[in-house]
């Protein structure tokens, strides 16, 4: 390979944070308050689009000629760190682990520590929300300690800090840990052959495919030849986090190149390239490995439960394909899945719909078009599609519709008891009976349990409801009232239906949507 010569040597680099932790426990929001307030101010407003990363100068030297500046991956954690570190790349020097004061540990709290672990990630905890009533900082330290985190001042080795992404509180603070924890790594760039990683890579109509690449080590220039995987491409510009035009780029600095005939692939690392033939040789040399085979298998519940969702999809280029493979997989669930049923490059046509309606299917588009003329068709065919331009936007669309497939939680809401005075007709599944209501009340429509001599014998519908014989809504404690009850059961056998002296318990159900 032709060398490069460098313009540094190996020193010292801006540290690359990542922040995970459970959703709503205020990863974006600290995120947003520090791009607000240590980001120049004359500099903020350049910030226009969202590239995946950003960079900050803080620390007792900001402002000066020694400032210190560290590099924010500003990317959904769990989904960008999984994908990114399934193809064995360690992106992030350090984590930041944030957790709620009034929620304390949740679900991806304990992912988000298994995926630390897994990365051997040096991290700090961010107990956020510490301005609320309910804030309880000792619950969630107790909390983590109970999953192997100890903090600090627990006898532990992980350092914490209490913090408020609303007021600022401990923003700061946070701040200096993250460079003192990096101090302590002694992170260096490598005087080698420069290297970076692609953490974000979109299509824009305007300007063509466009990739964020995160330089690991060395200086990328424009005009550099470079390879990701099995693109092969020349820099044509560079800007940085604020989208301003820049000529060169060094280690730990985000910048959204432009010029690649395909997009790269989220997760390929980046090589330098000394000439147009060393980068196509170099790309070669993965086309000649071969792609990953992808959407081989049902993601999800290992027990055939029925619940899976069919999807088809489609992409602009075959790198998109296998991003959408690899971000798809961090999806996780234990009673819903999906299952990938057909895909291909292309925009979405009409053997689409078609297959998508026979197999209902959702079908996904990534940087496609759909006519109008698919639509109508997506229509009349009954068929459900959509298309995105951002893959995060995608997989959360795609966990909507897994939610969908859950069994709603059932919350029973107790209305009342009536004991059964009389029986006055019965037919096949039926029974007009008379009772006062002891407790509470019953109400037409209601769901009822029988009760016999305190044990249940049956259960069924209360369809009819009526006082005095007038036909009513409802009927309170200490009233009589007649009733017409419906048995709810395949098999009806005599004990089942109603006696006299027996307690008919009404409640309703409260159906309440899940989510994954």
């Amino acid at each position: 390979m032709t060398e490069k010569t460098l313009t540094i040597n190996s020193s010292a680099r801006p540290p690359v944070v990542v922040i995970l932790g459970h959703v709503d426990h205020g990863k974006t929001k600290i995120l947003d308050y520090i791009r607000q307030t240590k980001v120049a101010e004359k500099e903020a407003g350049g910030i226009t689009q969202h590239i995946g990363a950003y960079q900050v100068e803080t620390g007792p030297s900001a402002g000066s000629g020694l400032k210190k500046l560290i590099t924010f991956l500003d990317t959904p954690g769990h989904e960008a760190f999984s994908a990114i570190r399934s193809r064995g790349a360690k992106v992030a020097d350090i984590a930041v682990l944030v957790v709620a004061a009034d929620e304390s540990v949740k679900p991806q709290t304990v992912e988000a520590i298994k995926i630390i672990e897994e990365t051997k990630t040096p991290f700090i905890v961010a107990i956020n929300k510490v301005d609320k009533e309910n804030a309880n900082v000792l619950k969630v330290k107790q909390d983590l300690a109970e999953k192997n985190v100890l903090v600090e001042d627990w006898g532990g080795k992980v350092p914490v800090v209490e913090v408020s992404a609303k007021t600022g509180q401990g923003i700061d603070a946070l701040l200096d840990m993250i460079l003192l924890v990096a101090e302590l790594e002694e992170l260096k760039s490598e005087d080698s052959s420069p290297t970076a990683i692609v953490i974000e890579s979109h299509m824009d109509k305007r300007r063509g495919h466009v990739a964020t690449l995160l330089v690991q080590n060395g200086i990328f220039k424009v005009n550099d030849w470079i390879s990701a995987g099995s693109e092969a491409t020349r820099i044509k510009s560079m800007e940085n986090f604020l989208g301003k035009s820049v000529m060169q780029a060094g280690p730990s600095e985000p910048m959204v190149a432009l010029g690649w005939e395909n997009a790269p692939v989220v997760g390929e690392k980046v090589c330098w390239a000394g000439s147009r033939e060393e980068a196509s040789v170099m790309a070669q040399q993965q086309v000649q490995l071969g792609r990953p085979s992808i959407f081989l298998q049902t993601e999800g519940p290992q027990k055939d439960t029925g619940k899976v969702l069919n999807l088809i999809v489609k992409a602009d280029v075959a790198s998109s394909l296998e991003a959408i493979d690899q971000v798809l997989k961090t999806i996780k669930s234990e009673e819903v899945g999906y299952r990938v049923v057909d895909y291909g490059v292309g925009d979405i046509a009409e053997s689409d719909i078609k297959k998508a309606a026979a197999m209902k299917a959702f079908i996904i588009g990534f940087h496609t078009e759909i006519p109008p003329v698919l639509k109508r068709l997506a229509e009349r065919e009954g068929a459900d599609m959509e298309v995105f331009q951002i893959i995060y936007e995608m997989v959360e669309s795609v966990k909507k519709k897994m939610s969908d497939l859950l069994d709603p939680e059932i919350n029973r809401i107790s209305l009342g008891k009536l004991k059964v005075l009389a029986i006055f007709k019965k037919d096949l599944k039926s029974q007009v009976v008379g009772g006062k209501v002891t407790s509470g009340k019953v109400k037409r429509g209601a769901l009822v349990d029988v009760f016999r001599n305190n044990q249940q014998v049956a259960t069924g519908k209360l369809s009819q409801l009526q006082q005095k014989k007038a036909d009513v809504e409802e009927v309170s404690e200490g009233l009589e009232a007649g009733i017409r009850f419906d048995l709810q059961a395949k098999t009806i056998t005599p004990n089942m239906y109603v006696r006299e002296g027996d307690v008919l318990e009404c409640y309703e159900e409260e159906r309440i949507k899940r989510s994954i």
